[in-house]
């Protein structure tokens, strides 16, 4: 019961954690505006470790390899944490169930920037139903138009109602369901 409650707490943690990270990492490709609060509160959270980082890490062709190298590293330990408080025999398992591990953090924070643009694009259609001008419009459409234009394309308004949301989750929720389920299935099979 204790293991569990630690796993709780770990897991709760270091996703929220992750969450900012991979958040950032997406606000500095995207080129979303850094002036509203939404932003503030991501930097601020996760300025600890980019900062130092990125002094040992440059970045790579306007990528923050930093910042997504640090996401990665708190999967790969949440992963071996929760292994671990799960009993998992590492001293049995030999080296190569690392490279496994380090596998899937990558598919993990793949599945994890899939999730995150669910939740953007929800947030999107919701604040422009009942909140066009908020102030976290600017990154909440920055980080998620990138997505919606092109199906936005394809699938014009019916009756002024934008289905481009429901295409996007709908896409990423085959993605999650087909190609990365299985990448997941089988980096297990290595554990």
């Amino acid at each position: 019961m204790f293991n569990n409650a630690l796993q709780f707490l770990l897991e709760t943690v270091l996703n929220l954690f992750l969450i900012a990270f991979m958040l950032r990492f997406y606000m500095q490709l995207l080129r979303a505006p850094y002036r509203n609060p939404f932003a503030d509160f991501v930097v601020g959270l996760t300025d600890f470790a980019v900062k130092p980082a990125r002094r040992l890490i440059p970045s790579v062709a306007g990528l923050d390899v930093a910042t997504l190298l640090i996401a990665w590293l708190l999967e790969f330990l949440l992963l071996l944490g929760v292994k671990w408080l799960g009993g998992f025999p590492f001293l049995v398992a030999g080296s190569g169930v690392f490279f496994a591990f380090a596998l899937l953090a990558v598919i993990h924070l793949f599945k994890l920037s899939l999730y995150l643009l669910i939740g953007l694009v929800f947030i999107q259609a919701l604040m422009s139903w009942f909140n066009p001008f908020s102030p976290l419009a600017p990154v909440i459409y920055a980080l998620s138009s990138p997505f919606v234009r092109p199906i936005q394309k394809i699938l014009p308004p019916i009756g002024g109602v934008d289905l481009s949301p429901m295409a996007v989750f709908v896409i990423c929720q085959l993605i999650i369901m087909l190609p990365v389920a299985w990448l997941e299935t089988m980096v297990l099979r290595l554990i």
